[in-house]
């Protein structure tokens, strides 16, 4: 893992991002809309820093939100497509959802029923959608698969009411989380073999969120190729939602050591917090990279790493160093940018960290910072 920034340079904790990683980033895709003539879209959910969307504006073509407050923020900050899906939008919202989206997806058809002479009552020309759900997908984790029995994501081909089709002019399929284009592959085979009889007569097909584009192993070519196969035999728009990719390896949670101590074992805390600052880290879990730091024994020092709440499983995992850790040591995290600015909380009083952006003209710029008041007015 490469940092191109001195963490002794920004606040502790913070998250920094880096410009030039998120280029990088947006290139590849940019490469894969140039080859196909689809739309990619910026799924807020993984990634919502707004100070960059004018960049991200540049090389996508808008942003997908789950809710009335996303498609604001994608609405002001980026000015470019919003579209917008819920398993439900209420009555209070959906005014509001009117007013910042262009495309809305429904997620059954009571609700398509229940919202359409509100839209085609709008003075704005809002393109509308069904999720489908193909019951089928490679996710083994059924917390993370859209698909899994019982699932309250899409219609399926049993409750597919073909006949409610009027004023609809696309269909979304979200089945995929960090896999790569083979299984988006054999998915679109299963969305042809349920639903392909409706396709030639809509304008659209939204491939959801799951897709790894930017990863290294990623197989982009085959991507391409799939997404051509489906816009040259439907003759439809396709649509793509990366959130985790458009941020991937592009951001990085910059810590302090404040203490050590011995139980049973090294122990370090830190002023980042897995709980509050990447609770994915507890949620997925997982045990993500710190740059410089080994598995444990790989280095000769090895500890425990934790986080500064009373939460007793505030625990980001076991890392090990060449040199013992002392207070006032940074450590930096990787891969810290999609899912942690938008899943972090203040529990037990935490700060939230910083916001950096490691700029490519202008070095290390802080975007925000936050205290005291961001914490009391979250709470009355």
């Amino acid at each position: 893992m490469k940092v191109n920034f001195n963490p002794a340079a920004v606040p502790s904790p913070s998250y920094v991002v880096d410009e030039a990683l998120l280029i990088k980033n947006l290139e590849v895709m940019k490469h894969v809309i140039d080859q196909t003539g689809c739309k990619i879209l910026l799924a807020q959910k993984g990634f919502s820093m707004f100070s960059v969307y004018p960049l991200i504006g540049q090389y996508l073509d808008g942003v997908t939100s789950s809710g009335v407050l996303e498609a604001r923020l994608g609405y002001e900050e980026m000015g470019k497509e919003v579209h917008t899906y819920a398993p439900a939008f209420s009555d209070h919202d959906f005014d509001a959802i009117l007013k910042y989206s262009d495309h809305i997806v429904f997620n059954s058809f009571r609700q398509w029923e229940k919202f359409r002479d509100r839209v085609q009552a709008s003075p704005k020309n809002i393109e509308c959608g069904i999720r489908i759900n193909p019951e089928y997908s490679e996710i083994e984790v059924d917390m993370y698969n859209p698909c899994f029995a019982y699932s309250r994501f899409g219609v399926t081909k049993q409750h597919f009411k073909d006949d409610q089709l009027e004023g609809i002019d696309g269909l979304h399929f979200h089945t995929m989380c960090e896999q790569n284009s083979d299984t988006l592959e054999r998915t679109v085979k299963v969305v042809e073999e349920k639903f392909g009889d409706y396709l030639k007569e809509l304008k659209w097909l939204n491939f959801g969120g799951g897709h790894h584009i930017t990863r290294e192993d990623y197989d982009v070519d085959r991507l391409i190729r799939t997404i051509n196969y489906v816009k040259e035999k439907y003759d439809v728009q396709v649509y793509l939602e990366p959130g985790e990719a458009v941020a991937l390896n592009t951001g990085f949670l910059v810590a302090t050591v404040l203490d050590t101590l011995v139980n049973g074992m090294p122990i370090a805390i830190l002023d980042t917090s897995a709980s509050t600052h990447m609770p994915d880290v507890l949620e997925m879990p997982y045990r993500p990279e710190i740059a410089g730091a080994g598995k444990p024994n790989e280095k000769a020092h090895t500890y425990r790493l934790g986080g500064p709440t009373c939460l007793a499983g505030d625990v980001i995992g076991d890392y090990s160093f060449d040199q013992p850790l002392k207070p006032g040591d940074k450590l930096v995290f990787g891969d810290m940018a999609h899912y942690t600015m938008v899943k972090n909380n203040t529990f037990n009083g935490i700060n939230l960290p910083s916001i950096v952006l490691n700029t490519v003209e202008e070095g290390i710029k802080v975007i925000k910072q936050f205290g005291y008041e961001d914490f009391k007015n979250r709470l009355s």
